[in-house]
């Protein structure tokens, strides 16, 4: 996110958790909410003007197959955030199966984007627990 009129901006990089059965509904939401009010108000303290706000979107891959696409959540939190608070999106990349490197010029706007190796990490799978020996006691042979 950047003011283009001042040249400033900043990044935030974050993995939202979907609400799980431990957490109180709309916990990861507010979580996010904050961190990004953080970034906001961060360009506003150093002069940024919130109608000049624009911002790119990187990430939201979907790196391990077989859980949850949390990445698409992620992206569709951001997107919603920046309909919500009238921030200008200018591009960027989201989605897909790998990683992303983002290198980040606040006072051009260039931003430059590294795609990591593909994981090859599997799920767990389940483990199979045998059941404890059951002790019949002693057994003598002849």
């Amino acid at each position: 996110m950047r003011d283009p009129v001042l040249g400033i901006g900043g990044m935030n990089h974050f993995l939202l958790p979907g609400d799980g059965e431990r957490s109180r509904p709309g916990e990861a939401e507010r979580f996010g909410v904050y961190l990004m009010e953080l970034l906001v108000n961060g360009l506003l303290q150093r002069g940024a003007s919130r109608h000049t706000l624009e911002a790119k979107l990187f990430g939201g891959a979907r790196t391990v197959q077989g859980f949850a696409d949390i990445g698409a959540k992620n992206v569709e939190f951001a997107r919603r955030f920046l309909d919500n608070e009238s921030i200008k999106y200018v591009g960027g990349s989201c989605g897909g199966d790998q990683g992303r490197r983002i290198e980040f010029q606040p006072s051009t706007g260039r931003a430059r984007q590294f795609l990591l190796p593909r994981s090859t990490v599997e799920p767990a799978q389940p483990v199979v627990r045998r059941p404890a020996p059951v002790d019949l006691g002693d057994v003598e042979l002849f």
